[in-house]
């Protein structure tokens, strides 16, 4: 009998599961227990197959695989290499010891080549803690990179293992993070590329400052979709642990992670179902998860099911996302950068100096009501971005337009004025903290309640309205909250009557 080490994808958790091979007496067979789905079952003819391939001896006796804990499902591939590498240590092709304190995963081809295993970096990151040596496909390098564990160990085929365990021939290095970043990075697009809507870059500036959510409501082609395109490029790139942390959740749905030090930016389409959004079967990570510590863009955003806005609005208020199904429980970080696009009404063309828009008033009305009121609550900045006329366009085609890399200087100087200050960004402060840090003057209160009863706010567009104020002011340089900096803030809360 032999244990070998792996471990099962489950979301960002990566449960250790203890690989137990027998080998009994009685008639040939191959049993694999402990709740194996079929790709799991299938593995026993690769093993089977890869063994024979390389030249080993494939015992005739009964053997029984136990996965344990018997009670997890078990998926995926990754379990090939375990299986096989136990056959050969229970039969005595390979020494016992060489199954202490490692952990094997990889997929097995009917030739032993290793191939690429999928949802692979949190069970590395799980084993590096323990400081387990970890042996997976040469294919993986670069996930496995991104663990940043010496005890990592690649290889491309089941001989080059069973050789480093039973002589000791080293197995190749993995990739220098800094070349691999390197070679993945590409610029963003900037905002210099945007001719006009000064004012709505603005917005994006004060968003980007102080983490806040935008709403862009103007007809087709007037430039929504490319500001919102250009926000991650003026905000600060990713810290070391927070792009290990994007990476988990890029590596937990099953795609290949990409480290370019760049925040996420995910635009689902808008028939993306609930499930695509918060995280569906098999505790995949949906796309609110997918945009942690990113943008996360919702272009046509009435067009979205009503169902699947409505789950928006808990994880903007918490910043996580918990998938409840009959098998468990699993929860995913979801602190993402809400930016949303509208049309003004079903055509596109409502209140567009140009004309043209057909729509009733009853229409526009009820295309506006597709979205909820508590969920336009909890935007912090509404913005206008209205068709430029052509001869605006060629006007401002020629003025020298701001860089992106001039706006992002001001807005890392703002974040780092509200860390050093409340050690969070302000769109994150909580209520009590609200108070407190965003103290307003006597004129600031006085314009704020006059606004709030005009305009019918909520106590919650209240609370949202000082943290614009108090972004304002940081990016101004100021320590107070000026009665300019409210007044900027109101003008950013321009649709809570139109919308609600």
């Amino acid at each position: 009998m032999s244990t070998a080490l792996s471990r099962a994808p489950l979301g960002l958790a990566a449960p250790l599961v203890r690989v137990e091979v027998h080998l009994g007496s009685g008639l040939p067979t191959f049993v694999i227990v402990g709740l194996p789905e079929a790709v799991v079952r299938e593995s026993k003819e690769r093993v089977r197959a890869a063994l024979s391939t390389c030249g080993f001896t494939f015992p005739v006796a009964r053997i029984t695989v136990n996965l344990s804990p018997a009670d997890l499902p078990k998926e995926g591939g990754r379990f090939d290499l375990p299986i096989a590498i136990g056959i050969l240590t229970a039969s005595g092709q390979l020494p016992r010891h060489a199954l202490e304190r490692r952990e094997f995963y990889g997929e097995l081809s009917l030739g032993g080549e290793l191939r690429e295993t999928p949802k692979l970096l949190p069970a590395l990151i799980a084993g590096a803690q323990l400081g387990n040596e970890l042996i997976v496909p040469s294919a993986n390098a670069l996930e496995a990179s991104l663990a940043a564990c010496p005890q990592i160990r690649v290889a491309g085929h089941l001989r080059q293992i069973c050789e480093f365990l039973r002589e000791g021939t080293p197995l190749p290095a993995l990739p220098v993070m800094a070349a691999v970043r390197s070679a993945n990075s590409a610029p963003p697009p900037d905002l210099a590329d945007i001719c006009g809507q000064f004012s709505a870059k603005r917005g994006l500036e004060i968003a980007a400052a102080g983490d806040h959510g935008v709403l862009f409501m103007g007809p087709p082609g007037a430039g929504k979709t490319m500001l919102a395109q250009r926000l991650p490029g003026i905000l600060p790139p990713l810290r070391a642990e927070e792009a290990l942390e994007v990476a988990s959740l890029e590596s937990a749905a099953g795609h290949r992670p990409t480290p370019t030090g760049l925040r996420p930016f995910r635009n689902p389409h808008h028939t993306a179902s609930t499930a695509a959004l918060i995280g569906g079967a098999g505790f995949l990570p949906g796309e609110l998860s997918l945009a942690h510590l990113g943008v996360l863009f919702l272009d046509e955003l009435p067009e979205f099911a009503r169902n699947a806005l409505e789950a928006l609005r808990e994880p903007l208020e918490s910043g996580v996302v918990v998938v409840a199904r009959a098998k468990g429980t699993c929860v995913f970080p979801a602190r993402f950068q809400l930016v949303a696009a509208m049309n003004p009404c079903p055509c596109g063309y409502h209140g567009d100096s140009r004309g043209g828009c057909r729509c009733t008033e009853t229409q526009v009305s009820r295309y506006r009501h597709r979205i909820s009121g508590p969920l336009i609550d909890r935007i912090d900045i509404h913005l206008a971005v209205p068709a430029l006329p052509a001869a605006q366009l060629a006007a401002t085609a020629t003025v020298k337009a701001e860089l992106s890399a001039t706006v992002a200087h001001r807005v890392r100087a703002a974040r780092q004025v509200q860390l050093d200050r409340q050690g969070k960004l302000n769109a994150r402060l909580h209520a009590e903290e609200t108070l407190r840090m965003c103290c307003l003057d006597r004129a600031g209160r006085g314009l704020l309640g006059g606004a709030i009863a005009r305009l019918g706010l909520s106590a919650r567009a209240h609370q949202r309205i000082l943290k614009l104020a108090r972004t304002c002011a940081d990016l101004a340089g100021e320590p107070q909250i000026g009665v300019e900096h409210v007044a900027e803030a109101v003008g950013l809360r321009a649709f809570d009557r139109q919308l609600a």
